[in-house]
């Protein structure tokens, strides 16, 4: 590998950091709400929106994110991205209520533009053969947050119940979801601090007549005979459409921008409609559904964030190999087939409470202070087709704070279920996702829209992505008390098989394709 290229990669890896900070806060967030829940007595709405928050905001900052790069460059919005990424991890730590909560992740929502702005300047410096590559090492960091997440819950909670005294000293014990949220205080500093070694990105500088500085970073990155040449091409692809903000916005929604926003917009829906924010940011409590009790749940929770980061290389080793849109269309078809397993294997299930199980929940530390079990012998015998119709009739047996507060173990005893079947389901959905909607995404927005309008585009687009998103994550509580897990399923895998059929039709190949030849290729398409 060539010096010019190890620097294109340094670059990356600087820049990708934030990806690892999002997936890190996207995953913690899984460990704590059971815990926020209980302590700030929340709904499931509002448990929801502790979760959802963060991407609220970030569909704000999504509107103002690209422009904004644009004028102040792709370096210092990143360098603000990983100052809020601090901010809210502090202040998300020490919250002291349900709405500074909920302030402290909007504010970290906020920095969630780190998704468009991390591609964006990876695909403006990194070569044309080598781009979806470099592009996809943020994704890689995001899986490997994601990872590093449920791993630091894992430790975390075992560490609470563990009796050792570093963790009374510390206050883990006590404090146990404040410090699953205030480890991400160090990776943050990280980004941070990193993002003061690298250059603003050449087409950038190059399109802010700041020609010698472009120059200057271009040379680090390939031949300096290629310099020249490469300087007439950025210069050649912005054009007059690169006026006032409401110029580019109109030239966004024009003729030649539209089979590019039209496939930004589907591939942008479909990644999160088909539910992988529910699958990561609620994991533990979608495994506790299928009867293994919490410590376990946490457990498998840290082998999705596994399986993330392995067909996250997958992907990343076949990008620009295979190209994006057979990777979109095989991982597409895997996740519609996943879904359909975890629908067949929730539909099955039955669940049932017995004497023995009833004696088993007595045995719960404090169960026996807030609930008068001896009014669940009324269960006893009844067979529920259902978990929706089971929490409904716990709910009227003993409360529904009580019901709710206690769920897992409820479910862990009278569920009879094929948890094996779930889990192939869950981990398949993930494999599916992390070899293409997950990195292929940015690396399409990252190149499918012209250098002039990049920025704006994106903005419009990661708008559209992060309010689906949103939705999501806030409703997902809601579906699974309303709906259940059975029918919340089958929803998604639905919406990716109509994700598969748009993918087909639409998307034409862009691997190994310049910048300005995918430009080409999609206003050609359109004409």
């Amino acid at each position: 590998m060539e010096h010019r290229t190890y620097y294109a990669l340094y670059c990356a890896v600087i820049v990708s950091l934030g990806g690892f900070v999002f997936g890190f806060d996207a995953a913690v967030i899984s460990g704590v709400v059971g815990a926020v829940t209980a302590e700030f007595d929340l709904t499931p709405i509002q448990s929801g929106f502790v979760v959802a928050a963060p991407t609220l905001s970030g569909v704000f900052g999504t509107m103002v994110i690209g422009p904004l790069s644009d004028a102040l460059g792709r370096k210092k919005v990143l360098i603000l991205i990983a100052f809020l990424y601090l901010l809210s991890a502090v202040a998300s730590a020490f919250a002291t209520s349900y709405m500074m909560l909920v302030v402290a992740r909007a504010i970290g929502g906020l920095a969630f533009t780190s998704l468009m702005i991390a591609p964006m300047y990876i695909a403006e410096i990194a070569p044309a053969k080598l781009r979806g590559k470099l592009v996809s090492i943020n994704q890689l960091n995001i899986v490997i947050g994601l990872s590093a997440a449920y791993f630091a819950n894992y430790f975390i909670i075992n560490a609470s119940t563990s009796g050792a005294e570093w963790v009374a000293a510390w206050g883990v014990d006590a404090n146990t979801w404040r410090w699953m949220l205030g480890v991400e205080i160090i990776p943050a500093t990280i980004f941070f601090l990193g993002l003061f070694m690298i250059p603003d990105s050449p087409r950038w500088l190059t399109n802010n007549g700041r020609e010698q500085e472009a120059r200057v970073v271009l040379a680090k990155l390939m031949p300096s005979d290629q310099v020249d040449s490469e300087i007439e091409v950025i210069k050649n692809s912005y054009d007059s459409e690169n006026g006032a903000l409401w110029m580019r916005i109109k030239s966004v929604l024009g003729p030649k921008m539209r089979l590019a926003l039209i496939v930004g917009i589907i591939v942008g829906v479909v990644q999160q409609i088909t539910g992988i924010n529910a699958i990561f940011f609620y994991a533990p409590t979608i495994f506790e559904q299928s009867g293994i009790g919490t410590d376990a749940a946490f457990a498998q929770a840290v082998l999705v964030g596994l399986v993330n980061v392995l067909f996250t290389l997958v992907a990343i080793a076949l990008i620009d190999r295979w190209g994006r849109r057979p990777l979109l269309l095989v991982g597409l078809s895997g996740i519609a087939i996943s879904m359909a397993l975890c629908t067949y294997g929730f539909s099955q299930a039955t669940y049932e409470l017995n004497a023995e199980g009833i004696v088993q929940i007595e045995q719960v530390e404090g169960i026996q202070q807030t609930v008068d079990t001896s009014a669940l012998n009324s269960m006893v015998g009844t067979v529920y087709q259902s978990d929706v119709e089971f929490k409904a009739a716990l709910a009227e047996t003993i409360g529904a704070d009580a019901a709710r507060d206690y769920e897992s173990e409820f479910i862990k005893t009278a569920t009879n279920i094929n948890a094996m079947l779930i889990l192939v389901g869950i981990l398949g959905f993930v494999a599916s996702f992390a070899m293409s909607l997950g990195p292929v995404m940015w690396a399409l927005f990252a190149e499918i829209f012209p250098n002039q309008l990049r920025g704006v585009a994106i903005s419009c687009v990661g708008m559209i992505n992060s309010m689906v998103s949103f939705c999501v994550q806030l409703f997902f509580p809601w579906e699974l008390s309303t709906f259940g897990a059975a029918l919340t399923f089958f929803s998604y895998g639905v919406f990716a098989v109509i994700g598969l059929v748009l993918v087909a039709w639409l998307l034409p190949e862009t691997k190994g394709k310049s910048l300005e030849e995918i430009e080409l290729l999609f206003s050609k398409k359109t004409a």
